[in-house]
This record gives C-alpha cells, sequence and structure tokens, in this order.
C-alpha cells in the first residue's frame, strides 16, 4: 500500500486562519500575557506559527499525550508522555491542539490542567472533525471544521510521516 495525499486546505489558507486566530487572541488578551500550551507532536507547527503572529507577552510549554499510535483510528487510551515543565496556577493558559477528533485527549487534558489553577483557560484547535467526538470538549476557537477524513501535514503525521507539509491533505490508500 502506498500512501497518496490530495489538498484538503492550502498553505495561504492555513496561514491567514492562523493570523485571524493570533489577532483574536492579542485582541482578547490585551495587556496581558498567556501561557500556550501545545500538545506535542502534532501541535509544533501550529503552536510556532501562532506564537510568533501574537502581539502580546506569550510564554510556552508542552506536553506529549497520544491516544493513536501508529494507525489511523484513536486507540481511546490516553497517554501522557511528557508533562509541562512549569506549573500553570494563575496563568491564562490556551492549550494549542492540532486537531480535535474523538475529545479523548483533549478531554483528559482538559481536566489535568484547570485542576492546576490557572487564572483563566481555554482550548483551540487548528482542526476539528465533529463527526468522530465521542466525548464533548469546549473549544474557544477552531481554525477548520473538517470532514471525516485522515489529515496529514501541517504538525499532523500518518505513522511519523508528512509532518512537514505546508497545507493540510487527506492520505487515502492506494497499491503499489
Amino acid at each position: 500500500m502506498r500512501e497518496i495525499i490530495s489538498t484538503l486546505i492550502g498553505e495561504k489558507e492555513v496561514e491567514a486562519r492562523i493570523q485571524e486566530m493570533a489577532d483574536a487572541i492579542s485582541a482578547e488578551y490585551a495587556g496581558k500575557q498567556v501561557h500556550l500550551i501545545g500538545i506535542l507532536k502534532g501541535s509544533i507547527f501550529f503552536v510556532c506559527e501562532l506564537a510568533k503572529r501574537l502581539t502580546i507577552p506569550v510564554t510556552l510549554d508542552f506536553m506529549s499525550v497520544s491516544s493513536y499510535g501508529a494507525g489511523t483510528k484513536s486507540s481511546g487510551i490516553v497517554k501522557i508522555s511528557k508533562d509541562l515543565d512549569e506549573p500553570v496556577e494563575g496563568k491564562n493558559v490556551i492549550i494549542v491542539e492540532d486537531i480535535l477528533d474523538s475529545g479523548r485527549t483533549l478531554s483528559y487534558v482538559s481536566g489535568i490542567i484547570q485542576d492546576r489553577k490557572p487564572e483563566s483557560f481555554k482550548i483551540i484547535t487548528l482542526l476539528d472533525k465533529p463527526e468522530r467526538r465521542v466525548v464533548p470538549v469546549d473549544i474557544a476557537m477552531t481554525g477548520f471544521e473538517i470532514p471525516d477524513k485522515f489529515v496529514v501535514g501541517y504538525g499532523l503525521d500518518y505513522a511519523q510521516r508528512y509532518r512537514n507539509l505546508p497545507y493540510i491533505g487527506v492520505v487515502e490508500f492506494g497499491e503499489e
């Protein structure tokens, strides 16, 4: 089997939407600092592009949390392999995620972070796949709502490949 990647959301469209999201966050938190928490590895491109477009003070931290493995469907088991380096108590925390799919991972992480008493808390995601939701998650901002397709690019991967694509692509499988 070989992977065939077709463009779902082009590079310029992704960049324009990230700028809109950064502008909205900068306006909402004017005069304050935000603490972005990127969920590794998928959010790394999104969180970096978002952070460099913010016009307010920003700090960064990362968690590594997954429920996938090497497949194309969520395993349903959430695993933290890297926790935060700094406390979030009293901070304006924004979790930055690449994709909201089943909701299991973000629901789990949301509970953990909120228990740590941030000043404010919200979740933003580049992509939202609402058809796949099994656990409700309160999302403050979404870049794009997408259909139930397996996507790669802009940090999203298939078996650790395709993260570096500068656009969002759909993976289809063909014969060799």
